[in-house]
Formats: structure tokens, C-alpha cells, sequence
């Protein structure tokens, strides 16, 4: 496996981000900058579906960047509704982004509508290279239109965030939606499974 995460961080809008850096052992393919889920709701960088996106990314060949929203953890500030969420992650991306390398940005649940505005806004000065969304938001929050490349996964069962409402703002889109059959929010069980969804689309594509 690779080394243990380095602890970072960088100057947000609301003061200090804590963030977690973990490097690739082969050569660097790119950066991927990681939302967690709702921080109301106990959602922290380390949630265990971020943590697998950040080593299925590592497998990659990408720096893996999580970070903790305003208020979490060792971040300062407080809750924004996800406004002043968004500014956070851009923080981030501009503090942590190669320019000379590809940016992937994903993120879980609330996460992903913020790593979906953060693409949206990057899209026409300095665009991400692609973006993966975990059970993303869309029944709670106004997750943006997205490349139709986008990597999106969800599960059938999800309590959380229904199905439904997936599809509902993927389908104006025309964009697919990955399904796995019995799995709920939390993709207990099913860590492998997402770690190699996501190291599979990206190898397609590399």
C-alpha cells in the first residue's frame, strides 16, 4: 500500500483548512481533491468512502487532497449551508492544484454537490480533468450540471439520498448513472467494489 497521510492544510475564507495529503509511490499523474459529506451530519475527511476515493486515486497515480469543511474538525469557522462550503473547496483546489497536471475533483453524498459547483465554476478558466460523485446530494441541494463524462455512483437502496431523485437530475443530462443493486448510502460491504469502479473508469480513460 502506499505511506500514511501527511497532514496539511491552507488558508481558506473563513480561516485555516485542515487537510490530509497522500501521495502515489509511482510517478504523479495528477491532483484529486476530495469532498466529504454533510458536516452537520458528522461527515468528516475521513468518512470511509472518501478515504477509499482517495486511494483508489492513489492507485492512480494522482495526489489525493481530502479536507475538513469550516467548522470540522481542526477547520475554522462555521456551518455555511453549503455556500461558503463551495469557497472552501476552491480554497483548496487553488492552493493544491499542478498547473502543469490534471485536476480530478469528486466527493460523497453532500459532497458531491459541492465538488459539482466547485467543476461548474472551474469550467471555463481552468476546467478539471473529471469528476466522480458518490450518492451526490441532488435530493437536498442544487448539485450542478456536470461533464457528460462524469463518473456517477449510486446505491439502489440509498436512505439518504433517494435513487430517484439520482436519476431525476441525471436524466436532462442524458447521464449515466452506475447502480449497484441492495446498496444503501453508506456502501457498507462495498468499498472494494467502489474502489474499483473508480480505478477502472479512470484507467479507461487515461
Amino acid at each position: 500500500m502506499h505511506a500514511a497521510p501527511r497532514r496539511a492544510g491552507c488558508a481558506g475564507p473563513a480561516g485555516h483548512l485542515d487537510c490530509l495529503i497522500d501521495e502515489p509511490r509511482t510517478a504523479l499523474r495528477g491532483v484529486a481533491v476530495l469532498c466529504h459529506p454533510h458536516p452537520v451530519h458528522g461527515g468528516t475527511m475521513d468518512n470511509k468512502v472518501i478515504q477509499t476515493l482517495a486511494r483508489s486515486f492513489v492507485q492512480l497515480g494522482y495526489r489525493s487532497v481530502r479536507f475538513n469543511f469550516r467548522g470540522v474538525g481542526a477547520s475554522q469557522g462555521q456551518w455555511s449551508h453549503g455556500v461558503g462550503e463551495i469557497d472552501d473547496a476552491m480554497a483548496v483546489v487553488q492552493h493544491f492544484r499542478e498547473p502543469a497536471l490534471p485536476l480530478a475533483l469528486g466527493g460523497f453524498s453532500f459532497g458531491g454537490y459541492v465538488a459539482s459547483q466547485v467543476c461548474a465554476r472551474l469550467a471555463q478558466t481552468a476546467p478539471a480533468e473529471r469528476l466522480v460523485l458518490v450518492g451526490p446530494a441532488t435530493s437536498t441541494f442544487e448539485v450542478a450540471n456536470v461533464p457528460d463524462d462524469t463518473l456517477v455512483i449510486h446505491g439502489e437502496t440509498d436512505d439518504v439520498v433517494p435513487l430517484a431523485a439520482t436519476l431525476d437530475w441525471a436524466r436532462p443530462q442524458s447521464l449515466p448513472v452506475v447502480v449497484l443493486p441492495g446498496v444503501g448510502h453508506f456502501f457498507h460491504g462495498q468499498l472494494t467494489r467502489l474502489r474499483s469502479l473508480v480505478t477502472q473508469a479512470w484507467g479507461h480513460a487515461a
